[in-house]
C-alpha cells in the first residue's frame, strides 16, 4: 500500500469522553488542520512517527486519502475495523475484503459536491464557447473574432446522470444560472428525491442522453458502471451535445469518444476524470488532437474548501464510528 494522501476533521467537540484515546494511523498526506484536529481525539500515528512501520499488525483504524488499500493489505491488518477515506470514492479499498471482515468504510460524500459543480459549471462553458480551439489557435497567429463560434446555454437542458450530491448540486447551478430544464436518472434514488428542483425523472440512461443538450455524468465507477457511455450511447446523444465526466474514469469509454469526435459528432466534451490518472500525452494525445476536448487532471475537489472539509468529514466521520463501536 503505497502513502497517497490522508486528511481528517470537521467540526466535532475537540475534548474526548475517555481518558485513553483512540489510535488512529494516517497512511497518507493530510491537512494539517484535520492532523491538529485529529490529535484532539485520537492517539495520532504519521507516517513519520515511531512504531508506523507496524501499522499493519497494530491498527485498528487508518485514515487514507488516495492510497490503494488492496485484499492483501486487509489480509494483513488482524486488528483493522474502520477506514476513514478522504473522499467520496472508494474505488482503490477492495470493498469486498472489507465486507467479509466487517471493515467499516466511511467516506465523505458531499463534502466536495460544491467545488465538483462548479467544475463542471467551467468545463460546460469552457467547451461551449470554444475556448480551448480559440487559445490554442491564437498562440501561433492572430484569431479574428468572426472565426469563432460557440453555443448558449441559456435555457438549454441539462442531463445529470447520478443524483446524489453532486448531481444535484450541478442541477441547483444550471437552473439558477440557465434556466435549464433539468433531466435526471438515478435508479438507486427514491422518487421524491429532489422536490426542490424542477425537473423531469426518467427511468433510463438513454432516455437522458437523447433528451439533453449538455450531460453531466455522477455515478461511482462499478462493474455496471464501466463504459456505461460508449460508442452507440454517444451516437444517440444531439449532434451538437457536450459531455461532461467529472466522476471516474472509465465510465466514459474514451476510445469511442474519440471515434465519435472523428465522425464529427458532439459539440465537444469536458473530461476530469480518465482511465489513466494523471493523463499523459502518450496515452492521450490523439483525443486532446479534438481541440474541443478540454480534460483536467482530476481537480474537481482541489479547491482549499473542498481539501479541509473532506480531510475534516473523514477525521469526524472515522471518530463518531470508532466512539460509537470501540469505546
Amino acid at each position: 500500500m503505497s502513502p497517497s494522501s490522508i486528511h481528517s476533521g470537521d467540526n466535532l467537540s475537540h475534548s474526548t469522553t475517555t481518558s485513553v484515546k483512540p489510535t488512529v494511523y494516517v497512511i497518507d498526506a493530510f491537512n494539517p488542520l484535520a492532523i491538529a484536529h485529529a490529535k484532539t481525539l485520537f492517539n495520532v500515528i504519521l507516517p513519520e512517527d515511531p512504531g508506523f512501520a507496524d501499522w499493519r499488525k497494530n491498527a485498528t483504524s487508518i485514515l487514507v486519502r488516495g492510497s490503494y488499500v488492496t485484499a492483501d493489505d486487509i489480509a494483513s491488518c488482524p486488528n483493522l475495523t474502520a477506514i476513514g477515506k478522504h473522499g467520496v470514492g472508494i474505488d482503490k479499498i477492495d470493498q469486498d475484503a472489507c465486507a467479509k471482515r466487517g471493515i467499516k468504510i466511511l467516506n465523505t460524500p458531499g463534502a466536495n459536491a460544491r467545488d465538483v459543480a462548479e467544475l463542471v459549471l467551467a468545463l460546460t462553458m469552457a467547451v461551449a464557447r470554444d475556448i480551448r480551439s480559440i487559445t490554442v489557435r491564437q498562440m501561433s497567429k492572430p484569431v479574428p473574432k468572426e472565426t469563432c463560434n460557440g453555443l448558449t446555454l441559456y435555457g438549454k437542458t441539462i442531463g445529470i446522470i447520478g443524483m446524489g450530491n453532486i448531481g444535484r448540486t450541478v442541477a441547483e447551478i444550471f437552473r439558477g444560472a440557465f434556466d435549464a430544464d433539468v433531466v435526471a436518472c438515478d435508479v438507486l434514488m427514491p422518487d421524491d428525491a429532489w422536490p426542490h428542483i424542477p425537473h423531469t425523472r426518467v427511468q433510463t440512461t438513454q432516455e437522458v442522453l437523447e433528451r439533453a443538450d449538455i450531460i453531466s455524468v455522477h455515478v461511482p465507477l462499478t462493474k455496471e458502471t464501466a463504459n456505461m457511455i460508449s460508442y452507440d450511447q454517444i451516437r444517440a446523444m444531439k449532434q451538437d451535445a457536450i459531455l461532461i465526466n467529472a466522476a471516474r474514469g472509465g465510465i466514459v469509454n474514451e476510445a469511442d469518444l474519440g471515434r465519435a469526435l472523428s465522425e464529427g459528432h458532439l459539440w465537444g466534451a469536458g473530461l476530469d476524470c480518465h482511465e489513466q490518472e494523471p493523463p499523459t500525452l502518450e496515452k492521450y494525445g490523439a483525443l486532446w488532437e479534438h481541440l474541443n476536448v478540454i480534460s483536467t487532471p482530476h481537480i474537481g475537489a482541489a479547491t482549499t474548501r473542498a481539501q479541509t472539509a473532506s480531510a475534516m468529514a473523514a477525521v469526524n466521520n472515522l471518530y463518531q464510528h470508532v466512539k460509537t463501536t470501540q469505546m
